[in-house]
């Protein structure tokens, strides 16, 4: 699967990368979302494959692209049998976020990004979008730490697991009055906090790269980025646990569902049994082979984000696959016509 669509999903976000970079610091996320699911549909849709949106930007009557149960790849086609041989046919799922971050775009800020993961057929968690309490640390930490346990706990693990005082530690957490305890108490441990508006992909990424100056993400974000987050730390080696978040109460958003109730009933139809449930990363992303891949809209923590110059543009890419264990970063200079000149830094 690598071989034969790894060159291909990287244009995939790298097209969705450019076309949301467009809108950067407009004020205007809902289009800076809306050309990114266009751009990533138009290239997934040029690849000779049958794929499978999991998780995506919602059902079908919520988003007009790139809905959840959405068919997509030339193999999908009427015409598919002039094109795809049924005995080379690849059967993916696929979990997208076009735009991950889509304030941070809107107003110019670091750390947006273009997101995808895939696995063969059923090899991705379903998610709904309900929220997802999340813990991700560094590969050294990963099955020690545990998302049961306090945050003063966990981070006397890490801090032992690398070698570390907590007062060196670093952790990510999404700025939500949900999280004003959970703050408190990695501040009252010791540790250093670092805020984020959105983009907790990229946080829980991070820590699975050493240099990053960032050795934990802690808190609750939405599920269907915690399902992707998983697949890359699972082919990162990185700690990952999530555990799905039901009750309106917690969350305090009004975003998924009217009442506990409601919310328990959805997952029993989707055959989710044990609600309180904490899946691991090898339980979200379980698939044989795992490909996750990320393209900068604004700069962030491990790339840049899309610069343009005269006659096209300049990205940087990360791809992660699990059969290969390769993370790959990419330059890729894309020329909308014959340039003057290309920008090299």
């Amino acid at each position: 699967m690598e071989n034969t669509l790894g060159l291909e999903i990287i244009e995939v976000v790298e097209q969705a990368a450019i076309a949301s970079a467009k809108w950067m610091g407009k004020g205007e996320k809902d289009t800076a979302d809306e050309v990114a699911v266009e751009a990533m549909r138009e290239r997934m849709n040029k690849i000779n494959m049958r794929g499978r949106i999991v998780i995506g930007e919602g059902e079908r009557d919520d988003a007009p692209m790139l809905y959840i149960g959405e068919e997509v790849g030339i193999c999908t086609r009427e015409d598919a049998k002039d094109y795809c041989n049924p005995e080379e046919l690849i059967e993916i799922d696929i979990a997208v976020d076009p735009c991950e971050g889509t304030n941070l775009v809107a107003y110019g800020q670091n750390g947006s990004m273009a997101v995808l993961a895939i696995a063969e057929k059923g090899g991705l968690f379903a998610a709904p979008d309900f929220y997802m309490k999340k813990l991700a640390a560094p590969p050294a930490a990963r099955g020690h730490v545990d998302i049961n346990k306090s945050a003063t706990e966990n981070l006397r693990i890490i801090s032992d697991c690398l070698n570390r005082s907590i007062e060196e530690l670093v952790v990510v957490v999404m700025d939500r009055s949900r999280h004003k305890g959970l703050i408190q108490e990695i501040r009252d441990a010791g540790a250093r906090v670092r805020l984020i508006s959105d983009g907790d992909v990229s946080a829980a990424l991070s820590c699975a790269f050493s240099g990053t100056n960032i050795h934990a993400l802690m808190g609750i974000g939405a599920a269907p980025e915690g399902v992707i987050s998983a697949a890359a730390m699972r082919c990162l080696g990185g700690h990952f646990q999530g555990q799905l978040i039901y009750d309106p109460e917690i969350v305090k958003t009004g975003l998924i569902g009217e009442s506990k109730e409601s919310n328990l009933a959805r997952l029993a139809e989707m055959g989710i049994h044990d609600p309180d449930k904490v899946y691991s990363a090898e339980e979200l992303a379980s698939g044989e082979t795992v490909l996750f891949a990320a393209s900068g809209i604004t700069p962030g923590t491990l790339m840049n984000g899309v610069r343009f110059f005269k006659g096209g543009a300049r990205t940087q890419s990360l791809v992660i696959s699990s059969q290969s264990k390769t993370a790959r970063f990419v330059d890729t200079v894309h020329m909308f016509e014959t340039p003057k000149t290309i920008q090299l830094h």
